[in-house]
């Protein structure tokens, strides 16, 4: 069988290729496509999205909206994600090599729903929304709604992933990421975990903490995001969120590492999100 092999113009002629072969393979920086392609049979076709111009940029106005095709290279040296979105450049540097980031691209992030994606927990914690698009219009998704379970989306058969949109943090707000790997760098996460935690003084009103590689998707830790509120930052704050944690995930055993060592790190992982020490 010859794959067949389609570069739009222009994003309505992506929209109307999808529409018409809502089972050819998307691509856009091919780093994850790549990697599997010897492991898969050939696909009908190929979508390929790479610079298409209406999918690149980070615009910012009441919020931030990166467009899918944008690399985790432009996303890490963006001047207004450095300031107001931290955490997403700091997983943005922990996305493979050099040569992975300025390929890699969020959409291709997002769309291929991996439970160890770096950047996956941090749009979790900032409560993203994802605008989807297809001939039929456009809509747009809590991304806390998007992973439907291990590498599956809602994302239908004749859609693509346009964008992200971020609301910016409020004036007291602290946000943090951290990843647990067994090297410093290029490393496939063990765990990963961001909060995002809203303060009147220091006593937290509002939190959001998103765990990576401790279940068949990246998920918010609701448990413990109820049992902080009302406490200040510090002791009270740390102690029960790592008591919340110990109940509320169920990893597995993997060639990475032990249900046992994840649910520790993560337990102290969150404890540190609201022990003041992270910021």
């Amino acid at each position: 069988m010859t794959t067949q092999y389609l570069r739009p113009r222009t994003l309505d002629e992506a929209l109307e290729a999808r529409a018409a072969h809502p089972d050819w393979m998307v691509l856009a920086g091919g780093t994850d496509l790549m990697v599997n392609a010897t492991h898969r049979a050939a696909p009908a076709g190929i979508l390929d999205l790479w610079r298409l111009p209406e999918l690149r940029g980070i615009t910012r106005g009441d919020e931030l909206t990166i467009k899918a095709g944008t690399t985790w290279l432009e996303v890490e040296h963006d001047p207004a994600i450095i300031e107001r979105f931290g955490p997403l450049a700091a997983a943005a540097r922990e996305i493979g090599a050099l040569q992975i980031q300025a390929r890699g691209t969020l959409g291709g992030n997002v769309g291929t729903s991996s439970p160890v994606g770096d950047s996956l927990p941090v749009l979790l914690a900032f409560d993203a929304e994802l605008e989807l698009a297809s001939i039929r219009g456009r809509r747009r998704v809590a991304y806390r709604d998007f992973c439907t379970g291990y590498r599956k989306t809602l994302l239908a058969p004749d859609e693509l992933i346009i964008a992200a949109h971020l609301a910016p943090p409020k004036q007291r707000t602290r946000t943090t990421w951290r990843k647990v790997g067994t090297r410093r760098a290029q490393s496939i996460s063990k765990v990963m975990g961001a909060a995002f935690i809203e303060l009147d003084g220091e006593t937290v009103t509002l939190a959001r903490v998103a765990l990576g590689a401790v279940a068949d998707r990246p998920i918010r830790i609701a448990a413990v995001e109820h049992a902080v509120v009302g406490l200040p930052l510090g002791g009270k704050a740390a102690d029960a969120a790592r008591a919340a944690m110990r109940t509320a995930i169920k990893p597995i055993d993997d060639i990475r590492s032990t249900a046992t060592y994840r649910r520790e790190v993560a337990e102290n992982l969150v404890a540190r999100f609201f022990s003041g020490i992270l910021t």
